[in-house]
């Protein structure tokens, strides 16, 4: 079969816009989902995403500071937090860099942002000593400190802020990118020289995810790990060095399970294996052997409530089964700091 080749007027008659390219943040919905999804997964009701006890504990108290994070997103809509200046949109617009970068000044109010969410965790000291330990020790940084702690959690630094503290410094550089991303009208947003990086804010991703419905029915997306943007990249792609010759999955199965003896007996009946809502297919692990780094990525055709974060963090088991194999995580979770290596 011969291929007809296109001619420009034609090219320029398709519909670019049938995949949506750039999927922006609705934080006033985004929060308060993803802490009822942590809180489930504390709970180890998720197929798919086992906890144990003693990740539950902390992932509970994540929980929490989401929470607080969705609490105060109320107080910033409609109003929102004000953008940057047009004509620094419009430069990074013409250079294809992010119309809101996580790097250079940032926006003063933020500051205020991360004393609202402790104000809003304050009422859950009382059963958690700890917490109240760590908000008082966040209350006691001065201006100069907080902000080197944000530029240790922007810049992935593996220095320059305590790991306890790193999740509540993020929360509030979230809720603050994400607000201000929602404002975005999204054609100030151009594809960056790169597809691994947020085309918003420039940040890394932390996990991908296959989104379902409307037309992004079945394509996969890149979940931003500061302004919860999402941005399309194809699958079979290395999300870290966006090679595509070298890409496997792994992935957690029960050990019971028996994939082969289920197809058999499914085949001998005359069906075909109905996939959906697989739970060994919610959370995998996305290995590049050219790179040899991952990324997990998660699928809402086997779970509609998926949350790349939520999830990324609670299936920390993944991680490890997947680190043993010699593959390096490709870039961090902000709810969850290990700390520089000794």
């Amino acid at each position: 079969m011969v291929q007809r080749l296109l001619e420009p007027g034609e090219i320029e008659s398709l519909d670019h816009t049938a995949i949506p390219r750039l999927l922006l943040p609705r934080p006033g919905e985004l929060y308060a989902a993803r802490a009822e999804r942590l809180r489930q997964l504390a709970q180890n009701n998720i197929q798919g995403i086992p906890v144990d006890a003693a990740l539950a504990s902390y992932v509970n108290v994540m929980a929490e500071l989401v929470q607080a994070q969705a609490d105060v997103v109320k107080t910033l809509l409609p109003a929102g937090i004000a953008l940057p200046p047009q004509d620094d949109m419009r430069i990074a617009h013409e250079h294809n860099m992010p119309p809101l970068p996580v790097t250079g000044k940032r926006p003063a109010g933020w500051r205020a942002v991360f004393g609202a969410i402790l104000d809003k965790l304050e009422a859950k000291t009382a059963d958690q000593p700890q917490l109240a330990a760590a908000l008082a020790a966040l209350r006691a940084l001065d201006d100069a400190q907080l902000e080197g702690a944000a530029d240790a959690v922007l810049g992935e630094f593996a220095e320059g802020i305590d790991a306890a503290q790193a999740p509540f410094v993020a929360a509030a550089l979230q809720v603050t990118w994400s607000v201000m991303a929602a404002q975005l009208d999204e054609r100030w947003a151009q594809p960056l020289v790169t597809g691994t990086l947020c085309p918003v804010c420039g940040s890394h991703p932390v996990a991908s995810v296959i989104r379902i419905g409307g037309q992004s029915q079945g394509y996969r997306y890149l979940h931003c790990a500061v302004c919860a943007s999402e941005w399309h990249m194809v699958r079979v792609k290395c999300s870290c060095c966006e090679a595509n010759s070298k890409v496997a999955y792994q992935g957690l199965t029960d050990a019971d399970a028996d994939p082969v003896a289920e197809n058999v007996a499914a085949a001998k009946e005359g069906k075909i294996l109905n996939k959906a809502n697989d739970p060994t297919r919610v959370a995998r692990a996305e290995t590049c052997d050219e790179c040899h780094s991952y990324r997990k990525i998660f699928n809402q055709e086997h779970d509609y409530n998926v949350d790349p974060l939520a999830d990324d963090l609670a299936s920390l088991v993944l991680d490890m089964l997947v680190s043993e194999l010699g593959y390096a995580r490709a870039s961090g979770n902000p709810l969850l700091r290990l700390g520089a290596p000794e």
